[in-house]
């Protein structure tokens, strides 16, 4: 196998992966918890504006996942899941070191990192960016 289709295949198993991930806590807020539910939860954790942050990284999270299983406008939907997990590792996670079975900072960190990382190399050649990218400069690949 080539290079570039190795490099491909890895990164959309790294983008599936991610997406699913993304997409079922997103909808884990949305169908299970509900807003009032998100939103008291995101209270308890003294994040800034409960009311908008739970908005926000609910459907940041729905929308991000989706990008990324699609491959669609992965940049910024990476940088926007990154700055997501930036917030919950600052709000609700640093405090707990680093294991997720105690509360820590381990699931955000690799979630948030992979989706930075996959906003800086882009979608690969197997993505909806892969068609938009001649027309959206933002999405051409590093």
């Amino acid at each position: 196998m080539n290079s570039a289709l190795a490099r491909d295949i890895g990164i959309l198993v790294a983008r599936l992966g991610i997406g699913i991930i993304f997409l079922v806590h997103g909808l884990q807020k949305l169908n299970v918890w509900g807003y009032e539910g998100t939103k008291a939860g995101f209270e308890g954790m003294g994040a800034p504006v409960p009311a908008v942050t739970a908005f926000v990284a609910t459907w940041v999270e729905v929308l991000g996942g989706l990008a990324l299983i699609l491959g669609v406008l992965v940049p910024v939907f990476g940088v926007l899941l990154f700055l997501v997990m930036a917030g919950a590792f600052f709000v609700a996670h640093v405090d707990n070191g680093v294991y997720a079975a105690d509360g820590g900072f381990e699931l955000v960190t690799a979630l948030g990192l992979g989706a930075l990382l996959l906003a800086v190399v882009g979608a690969g050649a197997f993505s909806i960016d892969r068609f938009l990218a001649p027309k959206i400069p933002l999405l051409r690949a590093a």
